[in-house]
């Protein structure tokens, strides 16, 4: 598939979070984003001067509607998922029937309306890692929470329907997304982040103490190790695979579905993160210590090469600028969106 402008993706949660910052960096290079968003968490804000559609991924009518008036649409971007690790331990049913159900639906709707090009939001939540921690895309998988399996389930359906129909996937495993569009179109929407950045902010704000969930972990210092990507680094890697999508998974190639890794390769641990806020905002910050969360793994980061090989993708932007791009959109958030400040 080569860049052009003019050209057409369709991001089913594209005014979320990540879908929002994909759809700018598609923008940034021409590309246009057509969104599908049901707004239970996005925002109508972030599909501002972009194609946008109000409904559900499982809405057949409306996706027909879509591709009906976007034809030129070549590959579909879906980002469309309920994330919150916690609260699918909570409400399963609710997480299978939103990110699995519909996602299923879906896919039938676009392979209705023909199209064979798919990029799937997935997850390295659904790794079992080694003893240090380092992962590939063969790796074993044992996802620990009902969140990582709906991501799981829909893997090995994307991987069973591009078997049987002209369906190519690239399935793109995402570490720990972090900061903001560098220009301040988009970030995180959530007021109150469930992940240890949000965390540290709220703590930050309210003048709290943030608490280390879970201590015990078997890593360098028993808390928690994740893989922290800039999600401007992110939306980067879905324009490349956009582009070198038919290099990644050839029409003819004997292989329609495919894995990548996209994070920084390096692992770090949340007091690692903690002294990396501290260093960036210049003050200490009060900390205790607390059992895991629900649903809470030790974590992991990637050892992989494959994005750089397949897509020429390799992340640029630092943990301290993604938290430092956080700080800015989280000032700026709540009078941009019309948020009550939490």
């Amino acid at each position: 598939m080569e860049a052009q402008d003019g050209m057409k993706v369709l991001i089913t949660g594209g005014a979320g979070f990540i879908g929002s910052t994909v759809a700018s960096a598609c923008l940034d290079n021409g590309i246009i984003p057509v969104i599908l968003d049901n707004l239970v968490t996005g925002r109508q804000e972030f599909t501002e001067g972009r194609p946008f559609y109000r409904g559900d991924i499982a809405d057949g009518e409306l996706v027909d509607r879509i591709f009906a008036e976007h034809p030129e649409i070549s590959a579909v971007i879906h980002c469309a998922a309920l994330i919150v690790v916690p609260e699918s331990v909570a409400e399963p049913l609710r997480y299978y029937r939103e990110n699995v159900a519909k996602t299923v639906a879906l896919l039938e709707h676009l392979q209705r309306n023909g199209c064979d090009r798919l990029l799937f939001s997935s997850s390295a939540s659904i790794y079992t890692p080694g003893a240090d921690f380092a992962v590939d895309e063969g790796s074993a998988l044992d996802p620990l929470s009902p969140y990582a399996r709906t991501k799981m389930l829909m893997e090995l359906a994307f991987k069973d329907t591009a078997q049987a129909t002209p369906l190519r996937v690239l399935s793109l495993r995402y570490f720990n997304p972090i900061g903001a569009d560098p220009q301040l179109r988009t970030g995180l929407q959530v007021r109150l982040p469930s992940h240890a950045l949000g965390k540290l902010i709220e703590a930050r704000r309210n003048g709290g103490t943030f608490r280390i969930t879970g201590t015990d972990w078997p890593t360098r210092d028993g808390s928690g190790i994740r893989d922290y990507v800039h999600v401007w680094d992110l939306a980067r890697a879905h324009v490349a695979a956009l582009l070198h999508f038919d290099r990644a998974v050839p029409a003819d190639g004997p292989e329609p579905y495919q894995v990548i890794n996209l994070g920084t390769g390096e692992g770090t641990t949340v007091r690692e993160l903690i002294a990396a806020f501290e260093r960036v905002t210049g003050a200490p910050l009060p900390v205790a210590e607390a059992g895991p969360r629900p649903g809470d793994n030790a974590g992991a980061f990637t050892r992989s090469d494959r994005a750089a090989r397949l897509l020429g993708w390799k992340p640029q932007l630092s943990l301290d600028q993604g938290i430092a791009d956080t700080l800015a959109w989280f000032a700026r958030r709540d009078t941009l969106l019309g948020l009550t400040p939490a």
